[in-house]
């Protein structure tokens, strides 16, 4: 939890008063590999912070998965646009590896937001978190070739992609996975 403190505080310092509101409201919940946090069709109930572990955020689909988004340890996670909006999420949220996330709900965040002095900057900065994973995502699919984006992921978290299977990793840079084969080799 004190990891999650550290976050926050890499922008703004927060009195121990909200921390301990804010702390006393999150719920540590740990999942095995594979499991659905979040099913197509449900509404996200939780904006989490991870703890230990890989999520990944997909389309499912009859054939393959479509594979968009993946969440490692020390940042936020959440089907953000079905928690912002109550909706149905369009798509499943599922751990890679054995997951710990510290977990907040709406309800709870809400009672933050108007109770304490810090609350909406914490939102705010979990917001950016989550805002900025996805806009870096769409602008490497706009300007990157797929070994690019490989490439990027393998150098931004090269201890973890070994963990991430490989039809997830061609699903998410765009290419089949007798692509990424063939693009592993070369730059091999």
């Amino acid at each position: 939890m004190e990891e999650i403190r550290k976050q926050f505080e890499k922008n703004v310092s927060i009195t121990d008063a909200d921390w301990q509101l804010f702390a006393s409201k999150l719920k540590r919940m740990e999942y095995p590999k594979k499991s659905v946090i979040l099913k197509k069709g449900n509404i996200e109930t939780s904006l989490s912070f991870i703890e230990k572990g890989i999520v990944r955020f997909y389309i499912p689909k009859i054939d393959n998965d479509l594979t968009f988004s993946f969440s490692f340890a020390n940042s936020f996670v959440s089907a953000y646009d079905s928690f912002l909006t109550q909706t149905l999420s369009t798509y499943n949220v599922e751990t890679i590896t054995a997951t710990v996330l510290w977990r907040l709900t709406y309800n709870d965040l809400q009672e933050i937001y108007q109770t304490t002095q810090i609350g909406n900057t914490i939102g705010r900065i979990a917001g950016e978190d989550l805002f900025l994973k996805k806009s870096k995502r769409e602008i490497s699919l706009l300007k990157n070739t797929a070994e690019e984006r490989y490439l990027s992921l393998f150098l931004d978290r090269p201890e973890l992609i070994k963990q991430i299977p490989l039809k997830y990793i061609a699903s998410y840079i765009g290419i089949t996975p007798q692509a990424l084969s063939r693009i592993r080799k070369r730059i091999s």
